[in-house]
């Protein structure tokens, strides 16, 4: 297990190249003509921010020793990682498709893997200057005004200093609020919804792109999050963590089972997750 030591040693480099992807991504949002679109294999978009997130938060965490299992690395063959004990697990850019909509619901993900299992993690959200975080056994915190940086060097007190523990209060909205995806909604995302208002006839949909929905539960502004289409282990390592330790859950569907990480597919099964508050 790794000692405290160690956690306090590679807090910084996790923070930090989450800022300076965040700024690489930034840069190229305000120049709408530069996106340099294409489809990836699995016919999902990627763009030039990805691939510059990409590189930068590789070469960053070089240093570190640790390898990094990326959205946009090269692909990494499954005897080749399969005995990892420690590395990085990495969204460079999170909502690929918010970011070309230009609605500014993107984030930079980055999981901190021991044994198949998070130990640490952030989700930053650039547009917006907040970075969540969170250690296993440690809780999550809220930094906001963390503005995104190339050359950020955050030392590990400057990280911990203005942190607010999540959850922040107990939700101030009257009833459910529940989580879905902007731009991958399904015909049984809408029926576990319709199956939902049935016990909850006031519900309250609130559509949302990206791991910023994890970040939502761990707050307390939303109360439930149904996903019922494709995502990879590195869209939920470090939201599961994040939720998890603000009190929250992360349950595969239908068996009610724990995401597994590190497999040889490393597709997800459908999830719902659940805040700390949460009677669903």
């Amino acid at each position: 297990m790794i000692n405290d030591k160690v956690r306090m040693y590679l807090l910084p480099p996790l923070f930090n190249a989450a800022v300076r992807a965040g700024a690489s991504i930034m840069q190229v949002y305000k120049n709408r003509d530069d996106y340099d679109i294409s489809l990836k294999s699995d016919h999902t978009p990627i763009t030039i921010a990805d691939r510059l997130a990409h590189k930068i938060i590789r070469e960053y965490l070089g240093p570190t020793r640790i390898p990094v299992l990326s959205e946009e690395g090269r692909e990494m063959l499954y005897d080749e990682r399969r005995n990892w004990e420690l590395y990085w697990l990495v969204d460079p850019l999170d909502g690929t498709v918010e970011f070309i909509k230009g609605n500014n619901e993107f984030t930079v993900n980055i999981a901190l893997m021991e044994n198949n299992v998070c130990i640490g993690a952030v989700i930053y959200v650039p547009y917006y200057g907040k970075m969540y975080l969170a250690g296993r056994g440690e809780g999550t915190y809220l930094k906001e005004h963390v503005m995104p940086d190339s050359a950020a060097e955050y030392t590990y007190d400057e990280i911990v200093q203005d942190c607010r523990r999540l959850p922040l209060a107990a939700p101030s909205h009257d009833r459910l609020r529940v989580a879905v995806s902007r731009s991958h909604q399904t015909a049984e995302t809408h029926e576990h919804i319709a199956r939902l208002r049935e016990r909850f006839p006031d519900l309250e949909v609130v559509e949302q792109g990206s791991s910023y929905k994890f970040c939502m539960l761990a707050e307390g502004s939303a109360d439930y999050y149904v996903r019922t289409t494709h995502t990879y282990e590195w869209d939920t390592a470090a939201g599961e963590l994040i939720l998890a330790e603000a009190g929250g859950s992360t349950r595969a569907l239908p068996d009610g089972g724990c995401l597994l990480y590190n497999e040889e597919d490393l597709h997800n099964p459908w999830f719902v997750c659940r805040s700390k508050f949460c009677q669903v």
